[in-house]
This record gives structure tokens, C-alpha cells and sequence, in this order.
């Protein structure tokens, strides 16, 4: 479980990088709602430093027991929809026992990464079969729909995304990913003109239904109000990201005219934290929010390509898709270039669940980049990387 590891081959670059976007991330939260800066606060430091526990932590000995992880979220996601589901805006996701408020939907993305990047480095040669892909298929589109069934449109798209990134990486057959998109894109067609024209569809909810329409139809009008269906959320967010300009009005500035003040910006501390910093931090302050996630990411896939195996490849192209893919839908939602659906923005989102699991993320990360094979020709695994 623990190794001998060599301190200067600590990848201390990517410790920074989390240091100061955490300490940003505080700042932005503590503006938005000073009420959550204390347990976000205390919630970074615990994630922290199991972090750097999980760092020393050989990331082979806990892909090893990726049975168990699966399990027991997949334990958690059942209890949610059964006995232990608290609801909340509509939507059971929270696993609560006593006082402990848990999200299994955001541990699942971890479990999912560690699942396929065993299950395949294991079954390498048997990728391109039918019945591989069946059994992957089957492992993660059961707790892909329980998801779903929450209802978390956001986490259901994100968590796909995940699976293909990785089945991508791992060197899936061009061949399958042609057919594959061949039957995606009319599926998807045929279920976007069937929410359009179904006023009560089945597989969707209501609200989720509306969001979607108004997008495609392009209800984008700033007059709107809290009746729209969740669009008033994007309208406001949208005029907060305007009203900042270059530099912002300031954090915990007392602007009468700031929509955050004024409480047009719902979920604040949340989903639409990234419409505080663009209105109080200004079009700089974006900037830096989207370059500190996206060098995190770029850290993530500087690991994988000096991972000293298949194993370690994989799980860090699945946590900086993970990471990355999730940056896009939550500032694509905030500034209106998708519909609305609540999904945190890394790091600087209030939740306990999503801060545990982005650092146990980064510490798996960590453990990759502190066993790197350095004598690995880059220009070699940039040509047998995609198999």
C-alpha cells in the first residue's frame, strides 16, 4: 500500500496550483454567502489533507479493490432512492443518515473512472469485442440510471462523457466509435423533437422538459421572471457576468446595484458562483477562474503521459475529463450557451461531497505523477497512447 518514494519527484506544481485556487475559490464563496465560509473552509482542509494522505497511497493498491468502491457507491445510490434520500428542489440525491449529508452521485464519477481504468488495463486485448464493451456497458449504465432517476440530468450527461473519454483514451476501435456516433446522433435527434412536441414526456421531468424547449426555441429575453422554469436563473447570471466589466465591482463590494445583493442570483454559493465572479471580479477574475482549472487539467494530462502504466494512463485522462468536462457544463450553463441544469463548478461550488471527491481525485493524481516512469520516450507514448 505505501512505497518509497522520492520527495523531488513530488509533483508540487499541481499542490500549488490547488493552494492558491482553493484559497480563490474561499474568497469567491465568502462573498457570495458568508454563511457557508466556515464549513467550505473547514471541508477544503479536511480535503486537503486527505489529499496528501491518498498521495503517498499506491494508486495500484486502490484500483485493486475497485469492486469494493463500485459497490459501495452503488449501496449509497440505492439507498438514496429507497430509505436514506433526503429531497431537495425536487430531486432525492442526498444520502442522509443522522447528521451527515452525503452526494453518492459525485462519488460515482470517481468510482466509475477507477472501475474502467482496472476493468480495461486488465481486459486491454479484449477492448474492441462485443462482449467487453456489453460488460462495460452493463457496470456503468446501472448506476448511470439511478442517476437519472434522481432526477441529475447534468451528472447523467457528465458521467457518459466520462465513460466515453475513457473507452476513448484506452484505444477504442475508430470503426466503433464511427457506428456509435452514426446511431447516437439520430437517437438523440429523435429525443430532443420528442421533448419539443410532448407536453407531459415520460422520461424527462416538467421543469427539465421546459429548460430544454426554451433553449431551442432561444427564450432568451432578459425580461423574464422566477415562473420561466429556471431561465430567469441564466438571464440574471447572464446580466451579473455583463455588469462586471473588465475588473468587477469588488468582492463583498456593497453596491447597491449588484444583482448578488440585490439576491437575483440564485444558488450563489453554488451552481451560479461563476456569475459572482464575473460580476464582482470581472471579466479578469473569469479568466483566472477558467486558467486555474484548466492548468489542473493540463496536470492531470501531463501525469498520464509519464504514467509508468496503462492503469495510471487511464485514471488520469478520466479525472482531467472529469474535471474538465464539468468546468464546461457549469460555466456553459451560467453564461446561457446551454440549458439550464445545476451542476458545481469545480472547486469553488459549495459541497462537501464534490470537495472530497476532487481531492481524492488530485492525491490519486499525485501518487501517478510521484511514480512516473521518467525514462519513457514522450514521442513513443504519444503514438501507442491511442493503442
Amino acid at each position: 500500500m505505501l512505497k518509497k518514494y522520492k520527495l523531488r519527484s513530488y509533483n508540487f506544481v499541481l499542490v500549488f496550483i490547488l493552494i492558491v485556487t482553493s484559497v480563490f475559490a474561499l474568497m469567491v464563496v465568502n462573498s457570495a454567502n458568508h454563511a457557508y465560509t466556515i464549513k467550505q473552509g473547514a471541508g477544503m482542509l479536511l480535503s486537503f489533507m486527505i489529499m496528501i494522505v491518498v498521495s503517498f497511497i499506491d494508486y495500484n493498491w486502490l484500483l485493486k479493490y475497485y469492486w469494493i468502491w463500485y459497490g459501495i457507491v452503488l449501496v449509497m445510490l440505492i439507498g438514496v432512492l429507497t430509505v436514506f434520500g433526503g429531497s431537495s428542489h425536487g430531486a432525492t440525491r442526498w444520502f442522509r443518515l443522522g447528521p451527515v449529508q452525503l452526494q453518492p452521485s459525485e462519488f460515482l464519477k470517481l468510482a466509475l473512472i477507477i472501475l474502467l481504468a482496472k476493468l480495461i488495463a486488465v481486459n486491454k486485448e479484449r477492448l474492441n469485442t462485443f462482449k467487453f464493451l456489453a460488460l462495460v456497458a452493463g457496470l456503468t449504465l446501472f448506476p448511470i440510471l439511478l442517476v437519472a432517476l434522481q432526477p441529475n440530468l447534468s451528472t447523467t450527461i457528465l458521467l457518459c462523457l466520462i465513460v466515453v473519454t475513457v473507452l476513448f483514451c484506452a484505444g477504442l476501435s475508430y470503426k466503433i466509435i464511427g457506428i456509435s456516433l452514426l446511431i447516437a446522433v439520430p437517437v438523440i435527434s429523435a429525443f430532443l423533437i420528442y421533448v419539443v412536441s410532448v407536453e407531459d414526456p415520460i422520461l424527462i421531468k416538467g421543469y427539465q422538459r421546459q429548460r430544454i424547449v426554451d433553449f431551442i426555441e432561444g427564450n432568451k429575453s432578459e425580461d423574464v421572471n422566477e415562473n420561466d422554469a429556471g431561465t430567469y436563473q441564466q438571464a440574471y447570471a447572464v446580466q451579473a457576468i455583463g455588469s462586471g466589466r473588465l475588473t468587477g465591482k469588488g468582492l463583498n463590494n456593497k453596491d447597491t446595484s449588484s444583482l448578488k445583493n440585490a439576491g437575483y442570483i440564485a444558488e450563489a454559493q453554488n451552481d451560479f458562483i461563476f456569475a459572482v465572479i464575473g460580476e464582482e471580479l470581472g471579466f479578469a477574475g473569469c479568466c483566472i477562474t477558467i486558467l486555474l482549472l484548466f492548468l489542473i487539467v493540463l496536470e492531470c494530462i501531463i501525469a498520464a503521459v509519464r504514467a509508468k502504466n496503462f492503469e495510471g494512463r487511464l485514471l488520469c485522462c478520466g479525472i482531467a475529463a472529469y474535471i474538465g468536462f464539468q468546468t464546461f457544463i457549469n460555466i456553459g450553463v451560467v453564461s446561457w450557451i446551454l440549458p439550464n441544469t445545476g451542476i458545481p463548478l469545480p472547486f469553488f461550488s459549495c459541497g462537501i461531497s464534490s470537495l472530497l471527491t476532487l481531492f481524492i481525485s488530485m492525491g490519486m493524481v499525485l501518487n501517478v505523477s510521484l511514480q512516473r516512469n521518467v525514462d519513457r520516450d514522450d514521442d513513443i507514448f504519444a503514438e501507442d497512447f491511442r493503442g
